[in-house]
């Protein structure tokens, strides 16, 4: 590790006790990202003691089962792992997707709202249903939505309104049930 803050070294003597290996370098490697909570009155720490955390996350050890909540994304990040931390972001960013729908804003199919990485996310977790409109095939909207995001002119007034049709009826509601109970406070 880098430096050796009480915060760091509170974050390498939590992972280490409760990984396989014993040098950071390969404890690192047995840890996956299991969930996020929000904590938006910012009241949690991180287990390295870090105060006001806003995303909590739990990591898993695949090796053993054992578990660290809550853990903030920097800490996350101290792991090295570009993994671990893009899934980080991903979940941190689903929250703010969710927080504009919630607050109704108007979400457009930019990078204020999503990424390409974001996308391949949603589908992967079953964001995209089968429906009529896309044949019954949810990777149409999943590459219909990702070819809008790459397009670099503004979409026709039809693709526009296909855009918001899988905002309302597919992201949304997929967002909804995805984080609803993640939120503590």
């Amino acid at each position: 590790m880098r430096s050796a803050s009480p915060y760091h070294t509170a974050l390498l003597a939590a992972v280490l006790s409760r990984s396989e290996a014993q040098e950071w370098r390969h404890a690192v490697l047995e840890w996956e990202i299991d969930a996020c909570e929000e904590d938006p009155l910012l009241e949690s720490s991180c287990l390295c003691g870090h105060p006001e955390l806003r995303y909590l996350f739990t990591i898993v050890n695949t090796l053993n089962d054992n578990t660290l909540f809550p853990i903030g994304s920097v800490c996350i990040n101290r792991f090295g792992r570009e993994d671990l931390s893009e899934e980080a972001s991903i979940r941190e960013h689903l929250f703010r997707v969710l927080h504009a729908i919630e607050g109704r804003q108007f979400i457009s199919l930019n990078s204020d709202f999503f990424s390409r990485k974001l996308l391949r996310f949603l589908y992967e977790d079953g964001a995209f249903q089968p429906n009529e409109f896309n044949g019954f095939d949810p990777e149409v909207d999943y590459q219909f939505m990702l070819n809008m995001f790459n397009m670099r002119n503004e979409p026709s007034p039809a693709q526009a309104r296909k855009i918001r049709a899988v905002i309302v009826s597919s992201i949304r509601p997929h967002l909804l049930r995805m984080l609803d109970g993640r939120r503590s406070g």
